[in-house]
Formats: structure tokens, C-alpha cells, sequence
């Protein structure tokens, strides 16, 4: 147990952003300038993730994709994007919310086409071994001995 009393508040834009992705090359390109707090994160949240993203126009949030084991959901603050799934595509701005059970095989992600920063939250579950499947590309995301490592869809390394 630690001494330390955290905040019960907090401003999201006094703490530092994240740009950017690890995803291997060339599947990051787009999602370069993609920006994101983790806010679970500040107060100690070990069941799910809260992440403030800002996307800039002409970025993507990710590369098409659904999670094994990982419930998704995202609420639009700022902006407008385009939510594209396997249904196809819906413009979707503030107000609005999104959400992806773990396991339902739809591919899912936010295209900024805009002219303005938009921002949302996601809130994800956080399950350890959850996978990711990329269906419009030849990139999975697999749990391998305790570390989350890229690969093909072969099973070979990134």
C-alpha cells in the first residue's frame, strides 16, 4: 500500500501526449500524428484503459481492427470522423458513441477527413492475451511468451 494520495482530478491536457504508433513499417504511416493521454492510467486503472486522443486531419486512428478479447468503447468530443467497419462507412462527430464487443470479427477504425482536430475517448477493457486481427492488411497482433509482438498472418515475425 503506498502513502501517496493521487488526484481525483485532473486536467487531461497538463499531462504529456503519446504521438504516434508501434506498429511495424509501413502500417504506421497514417496514424503518425495520432495523439493520445492515457488517463486510466494517472489513477492507477488496472480494469480498463481511458485514453484521450486528438487526430489530426488526414490521420487515422489505427489500422482497420478487432480485438479476441478486448471490449471497445469510443465517445466523440471534438470534430468529425468517419467510423469505417465492415458495414461500411457513418460520419459521426460530438455527442456520438461507438462500441466493438471482444471477439465479433469487425473490422473497425476513425478516419479524420476533415479540416479540424478531432478528439474522443476510447475506453478499452484490459485483458492480458487479447489479440488483434487487421483484416485489410497482413499484420495480426498475437501475445507470445508474456510480450505482445506483430506478425504476419503466417505466424512469421514483423
Amino acid at each position: 500500500m503506498t502513502d501517496t494520495v493521487k488526484p481525483a482530478a485532473i486536467n487531461p491536457w497538463d499531462l504529456p501526449g503519446k504521438t504516434g504508433t508501434s506498429y511495424p513499417a509501413p502500417h504506421g504511416a497514417d496514424c503518425m500524428k495520432r495523439e493520445k493521454r492515457a488517463l486510466g492510467d494517472v489513477f492507477g486503472l488496472t480494469q480498463f484503459g481511458v485514453n484521450l486522443v486528438r487526430l489530426q486531419p488526414g490521420q487515422i486512428s489505427a489500422q482497420r481492427h478487432w480485438h479476441s478479447h478486448e471490449d471497445e468503447f469510443v465517445m466523440v468530443l471534438r470534430g468529425k470522423l468517419v467510423l469505417i467497419t465492415d458495414a461500411g462507412e457513418q460520419d459521426i462527430g460530438p455527442g456520438m458513441v461507438a462500441g466493438f464487443a471482444a471477439g465479433v470479427p469487425n473490422g473497425h477504425h476513425f478516419v479524420n477527413r476533415g479540416t479540424e482536430d478531432a478528439v474522443y475517448l476510447e475506453i478499452g477493457s484490459r485483458v492480458e492475451g487479447d489479440g488483434c486481427d487487421y483484416p485489410d492488411i497482413d499484420m495480426l497482433l498475437r501475445y507470445v511468451d508474456g510480450d505482445y509482438r506483430f506478425v504476419h498472418k503466417d505466424g512469421t515475425p514483423y
